[in-house]
């Protein structure tokens, strides 16, 4: 998206050098993402948009869709591979073939609303993938957690008032995109957390709120927005986790996945730009993935 923007490259090569740090590497399996096809992608998003954002990007230079989202003369492929990714992987763990996926990709997706690109956000890559999972695989119950710094405004927009989808999402508040805590829908479980807020507010944010409502909801799979970028090392938020919240999270919806949707997760890369923080956050999530 152009230079020091902090949606850049080396974060997937900051997560990929500390999965190899840490052992993991051997431990998983990799796979390609095929692109997302316009009926996937238009299950959630508006036809129009889509075919709008397919004839966007330019032959040089920079398009800017927002203030803060840029589209090169690649972005559009990589957004529709990122898609694309969560669609590969539910299709994967919903046939049987792993318990759990992990999609590190860019760009995000959990700002991108139907008809609206923004936050660095091109197409929503895990509500396309749980649209995916109803429409395919036969799925009544679809979970979507999401614990990044900002609050998933584009998959709450879709998915409001659908009794198929739980959304449960902790996010700091006031801050971008400054919405979640008026009038969410009945299956929205919002959890806005004052800047300042660390591991002990996150825990109960999660034990207190998400826990009951996952458990109540009984979900067929769990789809996370996973972003890291309310680790306390990060620049762009305020929130005080760690990288043992983010093991410890992962842990808790393990155990829901295994009680309900026979241990399966779908998780999807979304912020985290400190990169030494990013690559410690997502690796410690992966094999708490590995390890279930």
């Amino acid at each position: 998206m152009g230079p020091d923007h902090p949606e850049c490259p080396e974060r997937l090569a900051s997560i990929n050098d500390h999965m190899i740090a840490l052992g993991l590497d051997g431990h998983v399996v990799r796979h390609e993402a095929t692109r997302a096809t316009r009926e996937q992608l238009s299950r959630v998003h508006a036809a129009a948009y889509v075919e709008a954002i397919e004839r966007a990007a330019p032959s040089s230079g920079l398009r800017y869709l927002d203030p803060d989202t840029a589209l090169n003369r690649h972005s559009v492929e990589a957004a529709l591979h990122a898609a694309g990714a969560v669609v590969n992987a539910v299709d994967l763990v919903c046939g049987g073939e792993y318990m759990t996926a992990f999609c590190a990709v860019r760009p995000p997706g959990h700002h991108a609303e139907s008809g609206r690109a923004m936050g660095f956000c091109v197409f929503n890559n895990v509500a396309v993938g749980a649209a995916h999972a109803l429409a395919v695989h036969g799925l009544s119950r679809v979970a979507i957690v999401d614990f990044d710094v900002h609050h998933g405004n584009g998959t709450e927009e879709m998915y409001s008032d659908d009794e198929h989808v739980l959304m449960v999402s902790t996010f700091q508040y006031p801050l971008y995109p400054y919405s979640g805590v008026d009038n969410p829908a009945p299956n929205m479980v919002n959890v806005p957390l004052a800047a300042g807020s660390g591991s002990a507010q996150f825990r109960a944010a999660v034990t207190d709120r998400w826990l009951p409502a996952l458990d109540a909801f009984e979900p067929e799979l769990i789809v996370i927005s996973a972003g890291f970028d309310a680790h306390r090392d990060d620049p762009l938020a305020g929130l005080a986790f760690t990288e043992d919240d983010y093991a410890w999270v992962t842990q808790q919806l393990m155990a829901v996945a295994r009680r309900y949707a026979s241990g399966r997760v779908v998780s999807s890369l979304e912020g985290g730009y400190a990169l030494s923080a990013l690559g410690r956050s997502a690796a410690a999530h992966v094999r708490e993935l590995i390890s279930a």
